[in-house]
């Protein structure tokens, strides 16, 4: 019998006063039964930053022709491909090549500046690509605020995201490590 995904459902407050983006997102994540509740908090974090009306999960990890988050123009054209973790050169061109722009946002301790000294060369050939790397100590942190049902507000000011509960607040400090022409978004690098 396989194991089905865990439904986890959110109420997530926007305030990002770096794009004057405010708006609260009902929304609904599956993690699937081989992801751990880092990367699935990680999925909300890559939500946060590009937050659109538009912006959906995709099938991501289950499914290799599909991104973790994407967002589509009203003629299905990808405008925005977001992959997590530590993907592969072909991962990073399909990324930049089958959507307006790419962005890969990077986690798991020290491994990730191990990656991004092998992936800059393919990265650096992709203008419209950006990628943020969060701290491992900060991105397990996060798993803190993980309910089945959860209400969060995220306030982005000044290169840092500051995500509470009614109970527990975590801050975190993106490093960004390549920002695509034109700029997806800004934080302090």
């Amino acid at each position: 019998m396989a194991l089905k995904a865990t439904i986890y459902k959110t109420e997530l407050a926007i305030a990002d006063m770096t794009r004057h983006y405010y708006q609260t997102h009902s929304l609904t994540l599956a993690q699937h039964p081989s992801e751990t509740l880092e990367r699935m908090m990680l999925r909300l974090v890559a939500f946060t930053l590009c937050a659109h009306e538009r912006l959906i999960f995709g099938k991501g990890i289950s499914e290799d022709a599909e991104p973790d988050l994407w967002q589509h123009d009203y003629g299905g054209n990808i405008e925005l491909w977001i992959e997590l973790g530590l993907p592969e050169d072909k991962l990073l061109r399909r990324a930049a090549h089958r959507a307006h722009q790419g962005m890969v946002l990077a986690y798991g301790g020290t491994v990730v500046d191990k990656w991004w000294k092998d992936a800059q060369k393919t990265a650096r050939e992709l203008p419209n690509l950006t990628v943020v790397a969060i701290d491992a100590a900060e991105s397990q942190a996060l798993t803190n605020l993980c309910q089945r049902t959860m209400q969060l507000q995220c306030t982005i000011q000044e290169g840092q995201l500051w995500f509470a509960d009614s109970t527990h607040s975590v801050v975190l400090n993106p490093r960004l490590l390549q920002q695509s022409n034109p700029p997806l978004f800004q934080l302090e690098s």
